[in-house]
């Protein structure tokens, strides 16, 4: 199984060590589904998760070691300690932690074991267990990870029959169900071998249930209820209204700001992303994100604002620890120099993109692509997708305008214009203009290696769903499956199969 197959129905999970709800003025702990005292977290352990939750991971270790020093079996605390690795990590990406962190998730289960069993106890097992199979699959254990994620789904199953109705647990098993469900068809067989059936439509139900009625772990619900909507559905508002109500709430809270950047960013709307980025706390009490400067990076090549973009992806590139985004990093360095007008430094940055990185993600993917393919760009077409990416639609038909086909003219581009075309009008909400332009690149593609077509014939999905034409919805979905190998399969099949389950 590859890498990226698993690492696709992991790749929400990180937000299980970041989400908690803030803690009341009063700081007492709340009683609610006949939960006892040992079912929620301790006023410290709140405390503790609530810095977490903002990625000041120090403070948050600190105020967990204390509250194990009073309390060794404390789950609460020991979930935040863990929490606090675990998050620093996936953030860094930093290979030489990996086997601590491992270290330290084994012994946090240790810990565990030995204490009386709980609704609260259980479920940081469960957690933990999760927290471990993504850093496995994240640095490349994928046999390790699978397992974990067994043994985590498993201990998820068991813990929603003995503790019926407790809400963090709702949750995680409503996780799990989802993401496992929404892998694509060509790896559920590893899925079935290992015993992970997943239901998307279920899932979303118990994500939704965890996300109606208070408890700690409330905000992670409805955060993940949000995210799900936004990235399967097209539930684009929800997400961005939860998360500004959430950054308006807690200002100072780092995690809110990276997400209310990355929303706004799939909304295409580039002004309000950077705003986010610009108005983020910072200091040394947080943990470092370097890759928010590689979504500035992004942000401002939309904007055309080429030497600050270049700027923020140096930063990017000098910063970060993994390999992920490297490519697509250099790529987008390339691309700031080549519309700049630097051709040397553009070369440069095109030689860098195969010397180092990995190919899972399919920005890379992508990126490297287009090194092995050696096909010149067109200047009107990638000024026209970048407009569109930062949600500037008319600037992008005009640019479209400059663009002319000719005899030469690679099959890529004959391809790539109508599509541009149809995403410029879809963002106008100029439907028939759109369904038109994605008509037209599905019937010049046919079996054409790009994704083009795949993504046009689920924006066509999109449209006659929403339309309420069901039957037209799912012809178009099951054609975006049938697309064989492109650089966007993964992503674009998991979002087909979500729609066609939530026409059922």
């Amino acid at each position: 199984m590859r890498a990226g197959a698993l690492r696709a129905a992991l790749l929400l999970l990180p937000l299980c060590a970041f989400t908690a709800q803030e803690p009341d003025s009063n700081n007492e702990q709340r009683t609610t589904n006949n939960e006892t005292a040992a079912d929620q977290l301790s006023p410290a352990a709140r405390r503790a998760y609530t810095e977490l939750l903002k990625l000041r991971t120090g403070t948050a270790q600190a105020l967990a070691r204390a509250e194990l020093r009073q309390q060794p079996g404390s789950a609460g605390a020991l979930l935040v300690a863990e929490g606090a690795g675990f998050a620093e990590l996936v953030i860094s990406q930093d290979a030489a932690r990996y086997e601590i962190i491992i270290d330290q998730q084994d012994a946090a289960l240790a810990a565990l074991d030995a204490q009386p069993r709980s609704a609260l106890r259980d479920y940081v097992r469960g957690e933990i267990r999760l927290h471990q199979a993504v850093v496995q699959v994240m640095f490349g254990h994928e046999l390790q990870g699978a397992w974990s994620l067994r043994q985590a789904y498993l201990q998820v199953q068991q813990n929603a029959r003995r503790w019926p109705g407790y809400l963090p647990t709702v949750k995680t098993l409503g996780l799990c169900e989802f993401l496992i469900g929404s892998v694509p068809e060509g790896y559920r067989w590893f899925l079935n071998l290992l015993g992970l059936p997943g239901n998307t439509e279920a899932g979303l139900q118990h994500l939704r249930t965890a996300a109606q009625r208070p408890h700690d772990f409330q905000p992670e619900a409805q955060i993940l209820v949000a995210l799900i909507r936004q990235t399967y559905y097209g539930a684009d508002e929800e997400a961005a209204t939860l998360v500004a109500r959430l950054s308006r709430e807690q200002p100072d809270n780092l995690l809110f700001s990276y997400l209310g950047m990355s929303v706004q960013k799939k909304l295409h709307h580039a002004d309000q992303a950077l705003a986010y980025y610009r108005n983020r706390p910072t200091g040394p009490t947080y943990v470092p994100v370097a890759y928010l400067h590689h979504m500035a990076a992004d942000l401002l090549l939309y904007q055309g604002q080429y030497t600050a973009s270049e700027r923020a992806n140096q930063q990017f590139l000098s910063e970060y620890r993994g390999v992920h985004y490297r490519k697509d990093a250099w790529f987008k360095l390339y691309l700031a120099y080549w519309l700049s007008g630097d051709a040397a430094q553009a070369e440069r940055s095109r030689q860098q993109i195969s010397k180092g990185g990995d190919t899972t993600v399919e920005e890379d993917r992508y990126a490297q692509r287009f090194v092995d393919d050696r096909v010149p760009l067109s200047r009107p077409l990638t000024r026209a997708r970048l407009h569109i990416d930062g949600g500037y639609y008319r600037p992008a038909l005009a640019t479209l305008d400059e663009f002319r086909a000719t005899a030469a003219t690679p099959l890529r581009d004959r391809l790539e214009e109508p599509y541009r075309r149809a995403r410029a009008y879809h963002g106008l909400q100029r439907l028939d203009s759109a369904r038109l332009y994605y008509g037209r690149c599905i019937a010049a593609s046919g079996p054409a290696p790009y994704y083009f077509a795949p993504q046009s014939a689920l924006q066509l999905g999109y449209i006659c769903q929403e339309a309420g034409q069901k039957a037209q919805a799912k012809a178009y979905f099951q054609k975006a499956l049938g697309y064989g190998k492109h650089e966007y399969k993964t992503s674009t099949d998991a979002k087909a199969k979500v729609a066609l389950a939530s026409l059922k």
